[in-house]
């Protein structure tokens, strides 16, 4: 009898040392002196890409290993890890050995690397190949969708007293309060209600990661994970509601002055005020050095005059983290400041009421629960003490300093996505009879359920390493790009495949699946959009880090 984990450990290797393999063959492309050089980079911008991809499934399947090895110390280990062990090995074994999907007609194949013979050794190595041939079979696929119709699910337990007690709190307000109203607020394009917000600030949602000594609960990024995935399995909007905190407050606590840290942790920790981040423009979206909103300097302050768009929760919002340019003789990063600027809270009769700030609602087709607005900004107040960290000119480094923390929340949020969808797919399957069998029963149907549970756990993973790295203290910019990369991909496809498991009626409104697979869409472009973060994570790779993802 083999044992699974030990070969799992092996074939993990294997795999890191075939994207080490590719590593290789894109540094000498676009780095051929030692450092990336950016043309090159955009002119081999499909390798670039193609190898962010491999490097993320390489460690995508190391993570899973991890958890496997954890959870057979723990004693958790059983029939449904087994399988979710074999079945994820063998499935992204194969993909690493024959093609990488970077989207739904983009895969990435080892000769585009040179590598087909490379490729060939890598499949045929034991642990390799024993995967391969015995891992994504469909007798295990099988075997899995009976366990999980039974209402077995793969370990999640952290044996760890507080994270254990996190998941399920939230777990338990997210079926009492989230989940039974969601389709209802996004099918009416409502906010979610001010009395649901003020519930999740008493559990402490806004202050998950604010230092104690401010009020908040002071733990980390994988608490944060758990609160964020949690909320996320009954809505992304519930989900999301913390991410603006957590960008706020990590802008602040790291950057801000006492006075500011004194004055707005406190606030943002116990829900009082709802920040919101406005740094993206008309023209500009990920390329922040373009920024054109100013910041001008008065005799008691600043002014801000500008456009902003896609700024969410932007009308009920208290408090505005403003990125904009304060110096317009510096190009490019230089010139960026961030400012705080304080404003009224917004009603839907009056949802601007301050001189100074415009703003026109965006419809959208999910991600409805906090609504996204244009801005315009002219000569918009900001109290003199609203530069933050009181020195101009850090805007940019500050704002980069944060989506560590955001890509990873986001990655969490990916992964209650991809819950729902599940478990909304497996639902139907149970309860839907055709040609007198439950489609539960036809095999295309409990091959997509039970492919999309192990994606999900892998795609976790992924996310809780990239997490405990931060948490540490550690660099962790790359891990967090391929924790949100994974991820929203199995949030669409896990949306997609259970949209197609309800055949017709997933395309009907009235079905909450046609609200996550909306939902589930956002993923893949917010927060980095698929492209940029191959991109970032493809040239960081390549650089001066190489595989120290892996270390």
């Amino acid at each position: 009898m083999n044992d699974w984990i030990a070969l799992a450990q092996e074939a993990a290797a294997a795999a890191r040392g075939y994207a080490d393999a590719v590593h290789s063959k894109v540094a000498e492309t676009i780095a051929p002196n030692g450092k990336v050089d950016a043309a090159l980079a955009e002119e081999a911008q499909r390798m670039v890409h193609g190898f962010a991809w491999t490097a993320t499934t390489a460690e995508a399947l190391f993570a899973t290993s991890e958890w496997a090895r954890r959870a057979q110390e723990e004693g958790d280990y059983g029939e449904v890890e087994e399988l979710v062990l074999k079945i994820g090995f063998g499935e992204y074994l194969s993909q690493l050995a024959s093609g990488v999907a970077m989207s739904q007609n983009e895969i990435v194949r080892p000769t585009e690397f040179g590598l087909t013979e490379a490729a060939r050794n890598f499949a045929a190595r034991e642990p390799v190949a024993t995967f391969i041939a015995e891992g994504n079979t469909p007798a295990n696929r099988a075997a899995l969708t009976a366990k999980l119709a039974d209402g077995d699910r793969p370990s999640e337990a952290f044996h760890d007293e507080t994270l254990d007690m996190i998941r399920e709190q939230f777990r338990g307000f997210t079926a009492d309060r989230i989940a039974p109203n969601a389709h209802k607020w996004h099918l009416a394009d409502e906010l979610i209600p001010i009395e649901v917000v003020n519930e999740m600030a008493e559990l402490g949602v806004f202050g998950v990661c604010i230092d104690e000594d401010y009020g908040g609960l002071g733990l980390g990024k994988l608490a944060m994970c758990l609160v964020s995935e949690e909320l996320s399995r009954g809505w992304i909007c519930a989900g999301s509601l913390g991410t603006r905190s957590e960008i706020a407050g990590e802008l602040i606590g790291e950057n801000g002055t006492p006075e500011q840290k004194a004055k707005f942790l406190p606030q943002l920790a116990d829900g009082s005020i709802l920040p919101t981040a406005v740094f993206t423009e008309p023209d500009v979206g990920s390329d922040l050095a373009s920024v054109k909103t100013r910041g001008v300097k008065t005799g008691d302050g600043w002014q801000i005059s500008g456009a902003k768009t896609w700024i969410t929760h932007a009308a009920r919002a208290d408090l505005m983290t403003v990125l904009c340019r304060t110096d317009p003789g510096t190009p490019g990063y230089g010139g960026l400041s961030m400012l705080l600027a304080e404003k009224t809270r917004g009603t839907d009769a009056n949802p601007f009421p301050d001189e100074g700030i415009a703003g026109d609602e965006i419809e959208v087709l999910g991600y409805r629960g906090m609504k996204e607005y244009t801005l315009g900004f002219e000569n918009f107040p900001v109290a003199e003490e609203g530069l933050l960290g009181g020195v101009e000119g850090q805007g940019f480094k500050q704002l980069m300093r944060t989506f560590e923390g955001a890509r990873i929340q986001t990655a969490a949020r990916a992964i209650g996505v991809a819950w729902n969808a599940f478990d909304l797919g497996l639902k139907y399957a149970f309860d839907r009879r055709q040609f007198g069998k439950h489609l539960l029963a036809f095999p295309r149907v409990s091959d997509k359920l039970a492919l999309m549970v192990t994606e999900i756990v892998m795609a976790r993973e992924l996310t809780y390493s990239a997490a405990r790295r931060k948490d540490k203290g550690e660099r962790c910019d790359i891990e967090a790009g391929m924790a949100k990369l994974l991820g929203a991909r199995v949030a669409w496809s896990n949306a997609d495949l259970a949209v197609q498991i309800h055949g017709g009626n997933g395309y009907a409104m009235e079905y909450e699946i046609s609200r996550v697979l909306c939902d589930a869409r956002i993923l893949n472009i917010f927060e980095g959009a698929a492209e940029i973060q191959a991109h970032v994570i493809g040239r960081g790779l390549a650089g001066s880090r190489m595989n120290q993802a892996a270390a």
